[in-house]
């Protein structure tokens, strides 16, 4: 009888081994293969058991989160969805996150380790802290004004903080409403799809993920090149340009849009915007310098974050004599971003400083402690103070009395350039209507904003498209919205 027994209980032993062995095999040996099977939900159920921590403009979120009742409990919630969509993005239990709901998400969903004093017990328990909350540095009634300006027009604006490099505006139209890929269900995937096929891509943020043909308001960038190379030193004597002017090497030949542009001062060419003259300019001052100039605004870089990614804005660096004249006056393969365009009129109203631009003020804990703090940004020179100071003179005589006119504010100083840009086969294609500007209230110390506005709307008369008169409205409201706030 006892070595029935005996044989018995080796036997549970040999059979409470195997269970350990198993249970060991699971949960170390094989336990990455399981934890990232798609059949293992554990991390998405815990990723939504719990309300996402919000997005805030002007100290409100424009951000929620809904309680389903389903397995995957909390829901993504949107106020003001398509407004502010170029900025949040979207976070889908099904198709992920995008711009600061990719870029936060670690704190938006919980699991960032600041947000606990003990992130090993946690990772141990399994459990998330109360997810934390991003402060952006948007003026609600900036990106207000110009959603409302574009007013169903195809295009972008935005706009800066010039001593700071804050974002104070990112809009970008058509929109969409990001609530709508919030859930997991079959409505969900029919707007995906829906709005993946539309030919107006209102997923692309053209603040920032779109590049355009700058077109005359390049022409800030070339004059501040020429006046820091000496290539011109008084702003009222002739420049010596032909007009039309000869492509150096070929027999093409450049003209104007106005009149007046022969042999033209720079004020005058600048005021109305002479392409001879700044293609000229351009050419003299030299590929090395006007490259030079161009990257210190911040074209070529490839690494801007706002913290999500920006696409690069290009000036090419191998081009010949008749291109470079091409690229300096924002054609050829000369492409910028909205935001870089921006960053171009602010470095002229910041004393020629180009403060690297960010949209994150600063995140907090959910009960309103504060994380991190975006703190003070290093500074890069794009063009001497002495150049700064007469660009400033050029753009503010662009708005009161040239191509800008649209723009004035009363009460205010306000600087700015229009830009028309070809593009397409041969120029075919309808122009993009550029306007940069910065402006400065009468009482305040230092000018407060500066926009960069482009439409392209394939549904206006051809003649119709201009940056002093569809773009530069628009700006005068997103200005008018920073300094009476």
């Amino acid at each position: 009888m006892g070595r029935h027994i005996r044989h018995a209980a080796v036997f549970c032993a040999l059979l409470l081994v195997a269970l350990l062995v198993n249970a060991a095999r699971v949960q170390v040996v094989q336990s990455g293969r399981y934890e990232e099977s798609p059949a293992n939900r554990r991390e998405s159920i815990a990723r939504y058991g719990q309300p996402r921590g919000d997005i805030l403009v002007d100290g409100v979120p424009v951000t929620g989160s809904r309680d389903t009742g389903e397995q995957l409990r909390y829901e993504r919630t949107y106020a003001d969805g398509p407004l502010f969509a170029p900025v949040t993005g979207f976070a889908s239990q099904e198709y992920g996150t995008t711009f600061l709901e990719h870029a936060e998400d670690d704190l938006l969903s919980g699991v960032d380790p600041l947000l606990t004093a003990l992130p090993l017990w946690n990772e141990f328990t399994r459990s998330r802290p109360a997810a934390g909350n991003v402060m952006t540095t948007l003026d609600g009634r900036a990106q207000r004004a110009a959603y409302q300006g574009l007013a169903g027009r195809k295009g972008a604006v935005a706009a800066v903080e010039p001593s700071t490099g804050r974002i104070l505006a990112l809009v970008s139209f058509p929109s969409y409403d990001p609530a709508l890929l919030s859930g997991n269900d079959a409505g969900t995937e029919r707007a995906w799809a829906r709005l993946n096929s539309d030919p107006d891509r209102p997923m692309l943020n053209r603040a920032v993920r779109q590049t355009y043909p700058p077109g005359s308001t390049f022409k800030v960038v070339t004059a501040a090149a020429a006046l820091d190379a000496g290539v011109v030193r008084n702003l009222d004597a002739a420049t010596r340009s032909p007009a039309p002017y000869t492509l150096p090497g070929t027999t093409t030949r450049l003209t104007n849009a106005s009149d007046g542009c022969e042999d033209a001062t720079l004020r005058d060419a600048f005021v109305w915007s002479c392409n001879t003259v700044f293609a000229k300019l351009g050419v003299d001052v030299g590929l090395t310098d006007m490259a030079g100039t161009a990257e210190a605004f911040g074209f070529n870089a490839a690494d801007v974050r706002v913290p999500f990614s920006v696409a690069r804005s290009t000036f090419d660096t191998s081009v010949d004599r008749a291109q470079l004249a091409l690229s300096s006056i924002g054609q050829y393969n000369t492409r910028a971003t909205p935001l870089q365009m921006a960053m171009v009129a602010a470095a002229v109203a910041n004393g020629g400083q180009v403060r690297p631009p960010y949209l994150v003020e600063r995140t907090t804990r959910w009960s309103g402690a504060t994380l991190t703090t975006a703190g003070s940004r290093p500074a890069r020179q794009a063009m001497r103070p002495s150049t700064a100071y007469r660009l400033r003179e050029l753009m503010t005589d662009v708005v009161r009395e040239g191509t800008g006119k649209n723009a004035a504010i009363r009460g205010a100083t306000v600087g700015g350039k229009t830009g028309t840009a070809q593009h397409g086969l041969g120029n075919a294609g309808l122009p993009y209507a550029w306007f940069v500007s910065w402006a400065q209230g009468d009482r305040d110390l230092e000018p407060k904003v500066a926009v960069a506005v482009v439409v392209e709307d394939a549904a206006a008369n051809r003649r119709d498209i201009t940056g002093g008169g569809v773009a530069a409205p628009i700006a005068r409201a997103v200005m008018e919205a920073v300094l009476t706030s």
